[in-house]
């Protein structure tokens, strides 16, 4: 799997669980993660095995633009104990994550972009009081990736009911 895509679907993992958005910093302006973080980022999509949980290509795209934009002052937020914290908790907490995304995604209405927006969001909320208080920085500049994305998302949708389920998912958690 390319880093792009390992990438890619840890920061969605990430993002959607709401404990953070670890990705690769762009390279342009990035210190190497901490090991803890650079963990995070090749075992985190392990962790959370969802079976029927689906993110459409349009949402991957804006979340992952939103990461790789992310400011060196934002990047600060990749601490080795945020992500240990973070790496413990999928580690403790996944499987039932993933049961929990799957069982929603599968129950939710309609067009794909509903049910990943439903799905999330609810599961979002469900764990992330959950989350360790170390994982709390990272979790702020995920809920500011989530906003910014199902914004934008929000704003380009060509369908009513994408629009609709993402202006409701942007309020986020």
């Amino acid at each position: 799997m390319s880093l792009s895509r390992t990438v890619q679907r840890t920061v969605l993992t990430a993002v959607l669980l709401s404990a953070s958005a670890l990705a690769v910093p762009s390279t342009a302006q990035a210190a190497p993660l901490p090991p803890a973080c650079q963990e995070a980022l090749l075992e985190t999509l392990d962790k959370f095995p969802v079976v029927d949980f689906t993110v459409p290509d349009k949402a991957k795209n804006t979340l992952l633009g939103e990461v790789l934009g992310l400011s060196e002052d934002d990047q600060k937020a990749f601490t080795e104990e945020a992500c240990a914290a973070w790496n413990t908790w999928a580690t403790d907490n996944g499987q039932a994550v993933a049961a929990d995304l799957d069982s929603r995604y599968r129950n939710a209405a309609g067009p794909v972009c509903n049910k990943f927006a439903k799905s999330s969001l609810a599961t979002i909320k469900k764990y992330a009081p959950n989350v360790p208080a170390g994982t709390r920085e990272l979790e702020t500049l995920a809920k500011r990736i989530w906003k910014n994305a199902m914004e934008k998302l929000a704003a380009n949708a060509t369908n009513a009911d994408c629009r609709t389920a993402y202006t409701g998912a942007k309020a986020g958690w």
